[in-house]
């Protein structure tokens, strides 16, 4: 979605103790939170494993765009941003080791772009660069095994327009529309770089504006299905993010920008259908699966001075308020370690 947030880049390293052991669940006093660069809104975040992180942000002051990278769980972090990043703004990043990852800088034409480094961040290759001045890409996401990957960005010409990726995201090509449900009036929210996700073959996007839905493809985005996501839609509402546990069962969060105080989410259980689920007192800017056989995720929130983060333990159908430290984007790894970031370039990690 079109958002006008500048972007510069601060020099850090910053400490933020790397001493957590246990996979449990955060409660409201097990984040801990660190500032690698306060002139970032950081909207992007992968954790590799609980030694390893990216996070990807943009500039509050009209700078560059910043990617940083941990290997210590959080001791230090390494400003690896590619070069001439003046002016982007990174909404996500997916990483594939503490070498591989890929970041998507979000807006307008060319301002979307894809860039993939495979060496820690020494160099950058930029791999995709939006020529459609009508397109706006908000979030990727790989399958496992990180070889196909796919991009959304908001409609052109009344249809959500895709890319996808066979080889890592070193190359990328803009998928044919023909497969894609008319999307007039609907918009991405690139509010944590989970606005889309995948399994597998399975792919999943949410959508807000003039309505709030869900679509899947299960061909690996060349054919998708859209249908209701159960939660609110608006301006500036809908669906935030999404994470599935398995193909079958997923969550999804969102709520209103216009309305801070309050988020929803909603669940499904075949992939397809979505019904009504918790409600939150924070939004939902995204959304994370804990400990998948027991039916345990995290959601986290930021914005108007009520952000906060909850927990549910029965698949999203109830939340539980666990803390006030607000964040953006979440990220659990199979462990059971959590990390978090957010604006003020905090970046939190459960202990």
């Amino acid at each position: 979605m079109r958002t006008h947030i500048a972007a510069l880049s601060a020099l850090l390293t910053l400490p933020l103790a790397a001493t957590a052991s246990a996979a449990a669940p955060p409660s409201s006093s097990d984040w801990e939170v660190g500032v690698v660069d306060s002139d970032q809104s950081f909207r992007g975040l992968d954790a590799v494993d609980r030694d390893t992180a990216w996070v990807a942000g943009g500039s509050v002051s009209g700078g560059a765009g910043s990617v940083y990278r941990t290997t210590d769980g959080g001791e230090t972090w390494q400003d690896v941003r590619p070069p001439g990043s003046d002016g982007l703004m990174f909404r996500d990043v997916e990483a594939r080791d503490d070498d591989t990852a890929v970041v998507l800088a979000i807006g307008p034409g060319e301002a979307s772009r894809v860039y993939r480094t495979t060496d820690g961040g020494q160099s950058w290759e930029e791999a995709f660069r939006n020529q459609e001045e009508a397109a706006f890409f908000n979030c990727i996401d790989f399958a496992p095994g990180d070889r196909v990957g796919l991009g959304v960005s908001d409609p052109v010409d009344g249809k959500f327009r895709i890319i996808r990726t066979t080889d890592g995201g070193a190359s990328w090509e803009v998928l044919p529309d023909a497969g894609m449900p008319d999307s007039s009036g609907e918009v991405n929210f690139s509010a944590s770089g989970d606005c889309l996700t995948m399994t597998g073959h399975d792919a999943w996007f949410g959508a807000g504006g003039e309505d709030a839905r869900v679509y899947h493809s299960d061909d690996r985005g060349t054919t998708w299905e859209a249908g209701d996501a159960a939660l609110p839609s608006g301006a500036a509402a809908g669906v935030f993010a999404l994470d599935f546990a398995n193909p079958r069962q997923g969550i999804a969060v969102g709520g209103d920008f216009a309305d801070p105080s309050a988020g929803t989410s909603s669940t499904s259980g075949d992939g397809r259908q979505w019904d009504g689920a918790g409600e939150l007192t924070h939004l939902g800017e995204d959304v994370a699966w804990i400990n998948r056989g027991r039916a345990t995720a995290l959601t986290v929130g930021e914005g108007g001075g009520t952000g906060g983060t909850s927990i549910t333990h029965d698949g999203g159908r109830t939340w539980e308020r666990i803390g006030d430290e607000a964040f953006h984007t979440l990220d659990c790894v199979p462990s059971g370690e959590c990390w978090a970031a957010g604006g003020d370039g905090r970046v939190g990690r459960s202990i």
